[in-house]
């Protein structure tokens, strides 16, 4: 009898614990804002503003990457998946599908500002100066093989210099060949840039920073190969395939979510180079600085006016949803979209965020505070 009182108790104790923890979960007063590292440092202010000037506790931001802060996001509604999600490229089709899939079927975009994607290296190293072909030529898994001025292949399939060959003699590329990459110095890209070896710290394949350096760095600079140019309008596949894949022989190093990694990298390694957001290289100009692409400085107003060849937009995507599950969602939406935040001269500004032109902030500031739902991506 003892025994079995003491079983009931036990059971009636866990039944309890476990309504409470459900009870928990059911009742979350914190927002939870997930995604992209470079909007992290936007999202983290809004949210440390957020909690000041407001009676709601601070929201809890995590960097995710937008691939993976995406895929939280999607995962479904309820208090165990994310409110919000910052993203620094648009959420793709696919990614949309998979939220309608799963039952996140209202979901409020919201571009918040301008971000360039900044090549950057050591404030103690020489200035340098490149074009997106060096940047394709540099990074890219493979490449059409280098001739020489008769059109001679001057190295093999798997990449090696011919006997004789050196990289001086490159005259063009011939897509009837590709190779694995056969750069390991910047000088073999081309004599203007440094006698050093490539060595480029970026973000993983989560990243949407890589995505957008992909799109907006190396599918441009392969296209102005000129063979790869014609390979775009021929065989549209064919070209993505060789313009999107990154080389993986240790020339380029996957650092993670944290651009700060990348930053500390780069002020210890002179010789390095990496991959981040315009407002990391705003928030440590002392210790780095950003390559000039294609003759335009990586300023703000350079970014903003679009002269600056590697700029994307970023945003912020909200689980209308939760609006009335989670307290203050529409609150949070209300102290991003304001001007002491994301205006020009807002606290957003001081990191490193470039402001939206005014008609379109106050479009997207109506947009996002009546938690308009978005319609499906092209």
């Amino acid at each position: 009898m003892k025994n079995r009182l003491l079983l009931a108790a036990a059971a009636a104790a866990c039944t309890a614990a476990g309504l409470a923890g459900a009870h928990a979960v059911q009742n979350r007063d914190v927002l939870r804002v997930v995604g992209s590292s470079t909007v992290f440092p936007f999202t983290t202010a809004v949210a440390e503003n957020f909690g000041a000037r407001t009676n709601f506790p601070t929201p809890v931001v995590e960097s995710t990457g937008t691939g993976g802060g995406m895929n939280l996001f999607c995962a479904g509604v309820g208090t165990n998946h994310p409110d919000i999600t910052g993203a620094s490229r648009r959420i793709k089709a696919s990614e949309f599908e998979r939220c309608r899939n799963n039952g996140v079927t209202e979901i409020t975009e919201i571009m918040i500002g301008y971000d360039g994607i900044i090549i950057g290296n050591s404030s103690a190293a020489p200035a340098t100066e490149m074009d997106r072909s060096d940047l394709f030529l540099a990074l890219a898994a493979e490449i059409p093989a280098p001739v020489d001025a008769e059109g001679e292949l001057l190295v093999t399939e798997s990449g090696a210099l011919r006997p004789g060959a050196s990289f001086s003699q490159v005259a063009g590329y011939s897509c009837e060949t590709i190779v694995a990459n056969p750069h390991t110095r910047w000088s073999d890209v081309s004599p203007a840039l440094p006698n050093e070896i490539i060595e480029v710290y970026g973000p993983p394949p989560t990243s949407g920073t890589r995505d957008a350096f992909v799109e907006l760095g190396l599918h441009p600079g392969a296209e102005e190969i000129e063979c790869l140019h014609t390979m775009s309008q021929s065989d549209a596949d064919r070209f993505n395939a060789i313009a999107s894949r990154i080389r993986e022989d240790g020339r380029w190093i996957d650092s993670g979510e944290n651009d700060n990694t990348i930053v500390q990298t780069l002020a210890n390694t002179p010789t390095a180079f990496g991959i981040f957001g315009y407002s990391f290289l705003e928030q440590n100009g002392d210790r780095i600085e950003g390559v000039v692409v294609e003759g335009v400085e990586p300023t703000y107003d350079a970014i903003s006016d679009g002269d600056y060849p590697i700029s994307r937009s970023m945003y912020v995507y909200v689980k209308n949803q939760h609006a009335d599950v989670v307290p203050g969602v529409r609150e949070f939406v209300s102290e991003l979209t304001s001007e002491d935040a994301w205006g020009p001269f807002g606290y957003l500004a001081e990191r490193g965020l470039i402001a939206l032109p005014d008609q379109a902030r106050a479009s997207e500031a109506a947009s996002g505070r009546a938690l308009t739902a978005m319609d499906a991506p092209e």
